[in-house]
């Protein structure tokens, strides 16, 4: 199975693998969703834990209005409905690392309704993807069972945190299609500053729901909205990178495939999906709502939320990622490509602007995108950790624009500027890195090679293309500082071409 086919060659005939995705993000907050105890990543077990967190009797929660704005601007940012009404449930189970024996969570009325994404595919085209809610819940704690062998550690840091669940319609057809749409929604969230959207410390993790069904069904569930044409599907949950997001899916795809050709069913579950093994594995069977009794919370009032408050956070949103990209295309024009690379981090696209003012942009734009980011990759840093000035990419653009030096020389002044050695002006003039541009001193070493090869002169009138032997041999005479364009010039006049 290729990553971005929407059909799946099976024995008896071909599939299509449909996918919904819930996106669980932390909301960027100090304190917790209904407790004022401290969030944050790195604190020793059980030290941000408050007597609502930890389940004590007559424990009250009470509402983290940041956390409620922030859960607002995500859903303004998914171009989404925001419900001026909505509701808190319990949602009940129980398990160690959950001390109440239940979750509070929001069922029956999200903070925010129906909304929808566009997104970027690999080859440059867009798809959309409807979002049909996100709601507010709690984190549960986090059990560790590999320090004994006996006993199993609760540790509650996590239990409380706000999370908001960002719920897809089932309109993502591949592994590309699912991860393109995470990385987009994790743009989205950074940018505007609601979710650090750290993967690797569990802050944005994404359960997927994969089913399958026959090529065509998928058509006609679109038309008719008729679930019973898509298959049954199973969630592989808390997947927290791209790469797994990917092997999960086809993985179990496959899984599902092989299953339904031998004539069995799939059974509807939660699975876990292991990297190591490179495969899913079931969890529990799935629950429906009704196993978990939600009831409305009765600590809780039902959410209100003002007009003016949601105009007044509309107001204060940032540029998007899809307006910035529109903008940068129209303003420098960029292409569409170059658009959306330079989009996918919020400083990179800020950096960028400011070392294109009064440049070319597209030759700033190939220093972002290629030297300066693949220094920064290298060395395991984000762009936001990025050492070299905006202004020493623009100078350096400035030289090549004007002929100080070379493309190739540009390269070689910045390895000087990366290790520290100065501005790109310092670094030419310390390195005398300056382009020949005298045509004296140029016409000086064509006229000697020349001499010193009357055969090979004679030859480029037969094979004109063999100049480029005479243009490296003059670069090297000058140790690759002479201007190319007056090179080729003066090789053309001498040589009769």
């Amino acid at each position: 199975m290729s990553d971005n086919t929407k059909t799946i060659k099976g024995r008896t005939g071909d599939w299509e693998i449909v996918m919904g995705l819930e996106i669980h993000a932390q909301v960027a907050s100090k304190a917790k969703l209904f407790s004022g105890a401290a969030v944050g990543f790195g604190a020793g077990p059980n030290e941000q834990v408050s007597l609502v967190d930890a389940g004590f009797p007559g424990m009250l929660p009470t509402l983290n209005k940041h956390c409620v704005e922030q859960a607002v601007k995500t859903g303004l940012g998914l171009r989404a409905q925001i419900n001026r009404r909505s509701q808190f449930d319990r949602k009940n189970y129980f398990y160690p690392d959950l001390p109440t024996g239940y979750q509070i969570s929001q069922l029956y009325y999200p903070i925010v309704g129906e909304g929808v994404v566009e997104v970027e595919a690999e080859d440059g085209s867009f798809f959309n993807v409807g979002i049909e809610r996100l709601h507010l819940e709690q984190d549960a704690g986090k059990l560790i069972h590999d320090l004994s062998p006996t006993e199993s550690y609760v540790d509650l840091n996590r239990a409380g945190t706000a999370l908001m669940e960002i719920v897809s319609r089932p309109d993502l057809r591949t592994p590309d299609e699912a991860v393109a749409y995470v990385k987009k929604i994790r743009t989205i969230l950074i940018y505007l500053g609601t979710c650090d959207g750290d993967m690797e410390k569990g802050n944005l993790r994404a359960d997927v729901n994969v089913s399958v069904c026959r090529a065509g069904n998928y058509d006609k569930f679109k038309q008719t909205g008729d679930f019973s044409y898509l298959g049954t599907r199973c969630e592989i949950k808390n997947v927290n990178s791209f790469r797994f997001i990917s092997q999960a899916i086809q993985y179990e795809a496959r899984r599902q495939i092989e299953i339904l050709e031998d004539g069995g069913s799939i059974t509807q579950e939660t699975r876990l999906y292991d990297p190591t093994a490179g495969e899913t594995r079931s969890m529990r069977s799935k629950e429906e709502a009704q196993d978990y009794r939600y009831f409305p919370d009765p600590d809780l009032l039902p959410l209100d939320l003002e007009e003016a408050w949601i105009a007044e956070i509309n107001a204060s949103l940032p540029e998007l990622p899809d307006d910035k990209r529109k903008r940068l295309m129209a303003d420098y024009g960029l292409s569409q490509y170059d658009a959306i690379v330079l989009i996918s981090e919020q400083a990179k696209a800020d950096y960028f602007e400011a070392a294109a003012k009064g440049r070319d942009a597209k030759l700033v734009s190939n220093w972002v995108t290629n030297e300066v980011s693949a220094r920064l990759a290298a060395e395991g840093k984000d762009f936001s950790e990025n050492p070299l000035p905006a202004a020493h990419v623009a100078q350096l653009v400035e030289l090549i624009e004007t002929n100080v030096i070379s493309s190739k020389i540009a390269k070689e002044v910045f390895d000087h500027v990366w290790n520290g050695e100065g501005s790109p002006a310092e670094v030419v003039e310390k390195h005398g890195l300056k382009q020949v541009t005298d045509t004296g001193a140029i016409e000086k070493a064509v006229d000697e090679i020349i001499a010193a090869n009357p055969d090979k002169a004679a030859a480029v009138a037969e094979k004109p293309q063999a100049i480029g032997w005479f243009v490296g041999q003059v670069m090297k005479a000058t140790g690759g500082k002479a201007n190319p364009a007056a090179v080729n010039d003066i090789l053309k006049a001498k040589l009769g071409l």
